[in-house]
């Protein structure tokens, strides 16, 4: 509860400063105010409140005087001073005085103006809290040497400015009169006491009044801090100023440094009658002890001056001369400037991190509206990078870098940044890494430089837990078997590989069937270390744990893909071995699988097969129809036995027939019972077709004269020659008889063609005879056979399967030959 009240207090008080500041003053109309962040001015009267501009949204500090903190009667003097020392900063426009973005404005209750963005004063970082808020940014602040030492370089130039350019003394020079900027830049401010030069000479001169000195102003605020300033200030017969006076003040500015703010009189004047042998520099370092002695003394010409101050030894620091080359870049030419920012990267290791992180970052990210120059910046901003915090990197890092991150040329940006990736990935939020790190590995992948693919491909999977499942499915995956296909360099092609196995454990089994294990075998290489890339990912799926690769796959596809590899000749001893492993076990798997399957089917057909006659005998009694009885009359011919089996075994099943349909069964079975004895007795007569011949010519004579083979003569000889035999069968097949078949009807005529041979009781079905090719041994056995034709014939006629053709006569009837067939006739019936 009390921290909840203590938070409470603190923004309750932060609304009050902020309405007591917003209202009435025009500054406010164009200026947002959000925090009370330091102090500055005369007795710090000035409050510093951070905030942007409106219309821009540009950083900015704004200053404000609240006219209440001083008594009425002292007021309009002190107005009258402010107003006069922010007229003059207004006025002046250099590196090392503090810029106004926005004249001073007067409303009822304050003084305002706008500057560039500022971080403290110097009085505040040595110890004096005036106007500050209880919490506030320069706490435990403590400087570095390298600041000191550049901002001193940085006052001295700003002096040597004020004195040869701009003929002014400042006459105020204390750690409340010098600004640090968000950069760490320490600027000149508080011109509330400046003298401006009262000569037309070429020899300035400046006369120090006795309202200068502030003598006779009643309120201390009035005057310039009688601490800093010059001896000669207080000297009654000499009132004439210049530069040394100013000279004086910064030798007791840097004792102050060095003496946690305090100065060598430390409000007592009397201290300044002193000799300079009697002052104790005893904290300041070594290199401006002896320079601090001679500011210090109390002849004006004695101290040095501004250049012989900047050209001490003190200033000769690697880090001071790096500071001070940045700020001075802008007049370098482009070469220049890339052989300063090749070296910069070691300086950067010498230099403390706030130092680079406020200090220089500012002065590089100036360079990268030059695109020429981004690749000699970019290294530096990631030394800088390595060395901060997440926090710093997303404030003043990542904003930078995506400025440049979208650049394609020179190519040597996209390089350094795949080289850098995995610090980008570790420091960059989500949402960034999709929005601009992700399109940026897009480019590289299309990109032309090796190098570049390479290093896109190895960072790829340091960061896939962020890419999104369509991202990878329709943008990144497309574009790493693109590259692998159309590449010509063999250590792309192999990285692809290498990529697109450590990006299995992020894709789903569909996908990779789909889209990954048919794109390997379209790959356009043979050589080993593409091979064993490819075998490394059938292996990475053959034993995924999330997927299996099915026997179809394995044995239509992969397998005859691979197994011509395992006999080319370039393979190595290992390579083989490690490529018919995985044949191996492949087809392992099918035959296992395979073999399972199979199992499982035939247990099932055999369980099908077993619980068929159960089935049968749990089966209601149905009406036999037409089609059943036909099936067990089929069923009966082909096997007798059985199927006389199964009518006595259906005989339950037909207890519920009536006796129409028990006589007309037992009469179909009687019909069948007689198909399957034969027909002999039958005798169908037959009736002429076309024209009545009353003369039946012998077919069989004709037939022995007509053929192109001669029986009568050697009939013997040929009994047993193999082309004999070939070339009866020709003839008998010519006229319908065929090895092996002989029936009980002679022959029969079926279009137009004559055949000789056996047909079966069943219509249309062939029996199977016993062969008549050992039986043409002589003549006088086709003549048997011719009358053993004639003789069946009558039989033969009688069966109702037996149509004769209509276009030919019956040439056999009782036995007698009634007309002879010509040659001819025989020939045109044979062919």
């Amino acid at each position: 509860m009390e921290v909840l009240n203590r938070f409470c207090n603190t923004v309750s008080s932060t609304v009050s400063q902020l309405q007591g500041v917003l209202p009435g003053n025009p500054v406010t109309r164009e200026y947002e105010v959000t925090r009370h962040i330091a102090s500055a001015g005369p007795g710090l009267l000035w409050k510093i409140y951070s905030g942007y501009k409106k219309s821009t949204k540009q950083n900015a500090s704004i200053f404000v005087f609240e006219k209440r903190q001083v008594v009425p009667q002292d007021r309009d003097i002190l107005i009258e001073t402010l107003k006069r020392g922010i007229a003059q900063l207004t006025k002046l426009r250099h590196p090392q005085i503090l810029v106004v973005q926005h004249p001073l404005e007067e409303s009822r209750d304050c003084l305002a103006f706008a500057t560039e963005p500022v971080f403290s004063s110097l009085a505040n970082i040595l110890g004096n809290k005036e106007n500050l808020p209880p919490n506030c940014d320069v706490n435990g602040y403590q400087l570095f040497d390298v600041e000191i030492k550049y901002g001193l370089m940085q006052i001295g130039e700003g002096l040597v400015f004020l004195h040869k350019d701009a003929k002014i003394v400042h006459h105020n020079l204390c750690p409340s009169s010098i600004i640090i900027n968000e950069q760490g830049a320490w600027k000149i401010f508080g011109f509330d006491f400046a003298i401006q030069n009262s000569s037309s000479d070429a020899m300035p001169t400046w006369r120090c009044s006795e309202e200068d000195c502030g003598s006779s102003y009643p309120h201390a605020l009035a005057h310039p801090h009688p601490d800093y300033l010059a001896p000669e200030c207080f000297s009654k017969d000499k009132k004439t100023l210049g530069p040394p006076s100013d000279n004086y003040s910064l030798g007791v500015l840097i004792y102050a440094l060095y003496n946690e703010g305090r100065s060598p009189f430390n409000g007592d004047r009397k201290l300044a009658r002193l000799k300079n042998s009697e002052l104790s520099l005893s904290k300041v370092v070594d290199g401006l002890r002896q320079l601090v002695k001679m500011m210090l003394h109390p002849s004006p010409e004695l101290r040095p001056d501004e250049h012989e101050f900047l050209k001490a030894d003190f200033f000769e620091d690697v880090g001071v001369k790096a500071l001070n080359y940045l700020d001075s870049l802008f007049q370098w030419d482009n070469k220049q400037k890339s052989h300063f920012y090749k070296g910069l990267p070691q300086i950067l290791g010498q230099l403390p991190h706030r130092v680079c992180l406020l200090r220089v970052v500012p002065c590089l990210t100036r360079e990268f509206v030059n695109p020429m120059m981004v690749p000699f910046v970019l290294p530096s901003m990631f030394v800088i990078a390595e060395k901060c915090n997440k926090q710093e990197f997303i404030s003043h890092i990542l904003p930078q870098l995506k400025t440049v991150i979208t650049i394609q040329e020179p190519v040597q940006v996209l390089l350094i940044f795949m080289q850098r990736m995995e610090l980008m990935l570790k420091m960059t939020p989500c949402e960034d890494v999709k929005s601009d790190v992700l399109p940026l590995l897009y480019r590289a992948l299309e990109s032309d430089s090796q190098d570049i693919q390479e290093l896109c491909l190895s960072v790829l999977p340091t960061f896939a837990e962020l890419i999104e499942y369509p991202a990878m499915k329709n943008a990144l995956l497309p574009r790493i078997k693109r590259l692998c296909i159309s590449t010509s360099f063999v250590s792309v092609r192999v990285n692809c590989l290498v990529c697109i196995g450590k990006l299995l454990d992020y894709l789903d089994k569909w996908l990779v069937m789909d889209e990954v294990l048919p794109f390997l075998p379209q790959i356009p290489s043979k050589e080993p270390a593409v091979l064993m890339g490819i075998l490394g990912i059938y292996k990475l799926v053959l034993n995924h744990k999330k997927m299996s690769m099915s026997k179809e796959i394995m044995a239509q596809k992969v397998i005859p893909f691979l197994m011509p590899l395992c006999v080319e000749n370039f393979l190595t001893l290992n390579q083989f071995n490690a490529l018919i492993s995985v044949v191996k076990e492949m087809v392992s798997k099918v035959e296992q699988e395979h073999r399972v399957k199979l199992e499982q089917l035939y247990e099932e057909q055999q369980t099908l097969d077993n619980s068929l006659p159960q089935a049968k005998i749990n089966a209601p009694p149905t009406q036999p129809s037409v089609n059943s009885l036909n099936d067990l009359l089929a069923l009966e011919k082909s096997t007798p036995m059985t199927a006389t089996t199964e009518i006595k075994s259906s005989s339950h099943q037909v207890k519920q027939l009536s006796f129409e349909d028990k006589q007309r069964l037992i009469t179909e079975e009687d019909a069948s019972r007689q198909m399957m004895t034969g027909p002999q007795t039958l005798t169908p007569s037959l009736a002429p077709i076309g024209k009545h011949s009353t003369t039946v010519k012998d077919l069989t004579a004709n037939l022995l004269e007509s053929n192109n083979f001669s029986i009568n003569t050697g009939a013997s000889q040929s009994c047993n020659n193999p082309s004999v035999h070939n070339s009866i069968d020709g003839i008998m097949g010519n006229i319908g008889i065929k090895s092996g078949m002989v029936g009980t009807a002679p022959y029969s005529y079926v279009r137009g063609r004559t055949i000789i041979g056996g047909v079966d009781k069943t219509i249309g079905n062939p029996s199977v005879c016993k062969s008549v090719r050992s039986n043409f041994s002589t003549s006088d056995t086709l003549n048997s056979i011719g009358n053993a034709f004639q003789g069946n014939w009558t039989s033969w006629q009688s069966s109702s399967v037996f149509q004769p053709a209509s276009n030919i006569t019956p040439i056999i009837q009782n036995n007698t030959v009634t007309k002879q067939l010509s040659k001819d006739e025989i020939n045109d019936l044979l062919s």
